[in-house]
């Protein structure tokens, strides 16, 4: 190959010959073609997680993979196929040296001197690296958590909770009062509430549970400097009404939690046993010790207790004084209160049951009730006070039960506050009581919780097996343990960017985090594959001029094809990342639906792909001829790669 563009370079006045041309761009090609095949194949392999995620985080981040990993895979075919063609059409005429072109000339000019300096000081600019690494991992542990970076829906929904008692005709006061309130703030543009369930099996809202969506005018008409955050404060504050517990979230994502965890809140400890009494006493328990917890707000306990229900509890003596069954009374009370059924009507296609019952002026009270009528045969008509016991009895509103156990439920959202840490305190502050419930008693956490939870087992499970994988594509690429292995090194370094970025901007480690340095994490690798490629081509031309010999490579020989491989073909290793670089720097300002995952993602990105040149281009150079020198004066040669093509 040496041979070849030697030829090149000794012709600058006569054009190459169509035959010299297709020699120059087939050993071109040949030289590139591997280096990018098998980057592009590390990329894909790095993405593997992202596809073994399930659940909301899965649904969220595969379309991703999927495009990325098919365009990466074209990519990587007209890399090999196509584009040496399209060189072979486009490529003609008079051509010059790479080291000609102003652009290069200008890079290697800046990039030559700063590598010389870096190598003289090789030890003080690993030692810097190592401490920056060391300072990431600090930074690392001190960054919050959460499952997904809050999305923001441009509405909000408004979940007041009141007591399990309440009437039909409070309930709809109480809605009516509080969408008056809502409308005074002058962020907001609609109001629409809603009391009870609606006629569907699957929503088994209360009618103590009261859902308001509100709608907000767009931001360029909101008062100077206030957030949502600002709005969602104000209007919890206009809201604290007696008897009522607020809670707030978004419609979209409080669909999704409920209908992922069952849960309507960012979080929720499920309490488990078999009476529910003792549930619900526990239930406040842990609620009473959540109370000053920083970052718990909308804290509530489901209510399992305190519904209230008519009893009517037949008296045998009396009955049988007056010549009735039992089945006579509950006959009764069903015609009378729940209605009998007497016939169908037909209206087309559609049928109607016909029931009767005593008109609500006659139920309205227990008084009333009292006074129903009782048909009988030898005394004629009594009152159904006269042959049952009526009363009010307290017993649970709604009776919730999981994995065939009854189940209480403390709900709580997290503002103000990451995630992670907040129940992470939340969990130390109940440890002690959870050791001291009674036998049959546990709890488990559930809601946003629940899903971070599954999403970091599942990338701790697949990233050492992707690891893996990656390591032996690079180590396929090279036939060397040690080149594969120095190429790994650059991933750590690569990341330290990318959290000091993450660090900076205040972002919170999530999945979408995760997600972004992913993709750092191929990215890295590719870079680096590509500067060791050069690298050891260098070292092939340092063997094919001076031998494979300690007795004819010195210290400054090495140094001189280290520093001159690494300049090699600098333009188009800037010019990759640049692309990429400059591609994600506009998601940086990028606003409106959709910005607030996609922030998360950019940010490490942008900050590893900074972090992770500079390390190829100043430290891997280092690393290669320490490995080079180690070489030389243990085997006495240095050993040669032996690149696919």
């Amino acid at each position: 190959m040496k041979n070849i563009f030697q030829k090149l370079f000794n012709r600058n006045t006569d054009p190459l010959t169509p035959d010299e041309r297709m020699e120059i761009i087939t050993a071109s090609s040949k030289q590139v073609g591997p280096g990018v095949f098998f980057s592009t194949i590390v990329v894909i392999t790095s993405f593997l997680p992202v596809f073994l995620l399930t659940g909301m985080e899965g649904k969220l981040f595969h379309p991703l993979a999927w495009t990325k990993t098919f365009i990466l895979l074209v990519d990587a075919f007209l890399a090999i196929s196509l584009t040496p063609v399209l060189i072979s059409f486009f490529l003609k005429g008079r051509l010059k040296p790479e080291s000609q072109n102003p652009i290069t000339h200008t890079l290697e000019k800046i990039y030559t001197p700063i590598l010389t300096w870096c190598l003289h000081w090789r030890k003080t600019i690993i030692a810097v690296n190592v401490i920056l690494l060391l300072s990431g991992g600090i930074m690392l542990s001190r960054l919050g958590s959460e499952f997904m970076p809050p999305l923001d829906e441009g509405s909000l929904l408004f979940m007041p909770v009141t007591l399990p008692d309440v009437s039909n005709s409070e309930a709809k006061r109480l809605l009516q009062i509080q969408d008056k309130l809502i409308k005074t703030v002058p962020e907001v543009m609609h109001v629409l509430g809603k009391a009870g369930r609606a006629s569907t099996a699957t929503d088994n809202s209360p009618i103590s549970m009261i859902e308001t969506i509100i709608l907000l005018k767009p931001k360029s008409e909101w008062r100077e400097g206030i957030t949502k955050t600002d709005i969602l404060n104000e209007l919890n504050a206009k809201l604290q009404i007696p008897g009522v517990t607020n809670g707030w979230t978004q419609p979209i994502i409080n669909r999704i939690n409920m209908l992922s965890t069952g849960i309507r809140t960012d979080v929720g400890i499920k309490v488990y046993g078999q009476n529910i009494d003792s549930i619900y006493s526990l239930s406040n328990k842990i609620k009473e010790s959540l109370k000053n917890v920083d970052g718990v707000k909308d804290l509530y306990v489901e209510p399992i207790v305190g519904g209230r229900y008519i009893d009517i509890e037949v008296n045998k003596e009396a009955i049988g004084r007056y010549g009735l069954t039992t089945d006579d009374v509950n006959m009764v009370v069903e015609s009378a209160l729940g209605g009998m059924n007497l016939t169908n009507t037909f209206e087309g296609r559609q049928r109607f049951s016909v029931n009767a019952r005593v008109a609500q002026a006659y139920r309205e009270s227990l008084e009333d009730l009292k006074r129903l009528p009782v048909q009988t045969m030898q005394f004629g008509t009594i009152l159904l006070s006269d042959v049952a016991n009526i009363r009010i009895s307290e017993g649970p509103p709604m009776i919730n039960s999981e994995n065939a156990m009854l189940r209480g439920t403390v709900l709580f959202n997290v503002r103000e506050r990451d995630l992670g840490s907040t129940v992470q305190e939340t969990q130390e502050k109940l440890n002690t009581m959870i050791a001291q419930m009674p036998q049959g008693y546990f709890i488990e956490w559930s809601g946003q919780w629940e899903n971070q939870i599954h999403a970091n087992r599942t990338l701790k499970l697949i990233m050492p097996i992707v690891i893996f994988i990656i390591f032996m594509v690079l180590y396929y690429t090279y036939k060397s343990a040690k080149e594969a292995m120095a190429t790994m090194i650059t991933v750590p370094f690569a990341l330290v960017g990318g959290v000091f970025m993450v660090y900076f901007y205040g972002i919170n480690l999530s999945v979408a985090v995760a997600v972004g340095f992913i993709a750092l994490f191929g990215m890295a690798i590719e870079t680096a594959m590509l500067m060791v490629i050069y690298l050891n081509e260098a070292m092939q031309q340092l063997v094919e001029e001076k031998g494979n010999s300690r007795e004819f490579i010195t210290n400054e020989d090495l140094r001189e094809y280290v520093i001159r491989g690494a300049a090699k073909r600098l333009r188009p290793k800037l010019m990759t990342v640049s692309v990429s670089l400059f591609g994600l720097v506009p998601i940086l300002w990028a606003s409106g639906v959709g910005s607030d995952v996609m922030l998360p993602i950019t940010v490490p990105l942008i900050g590893g792909t900074i972090s992770s040149v500079i390390y190829v281009l100043l430290v891997t150079p280092i690393v290669f001829e320490m490995m080079k020198e180690h070489e030389l004066n243990k085997n006495g040669k240095i050993e040669l790669l032996d690149v696919k093509e």
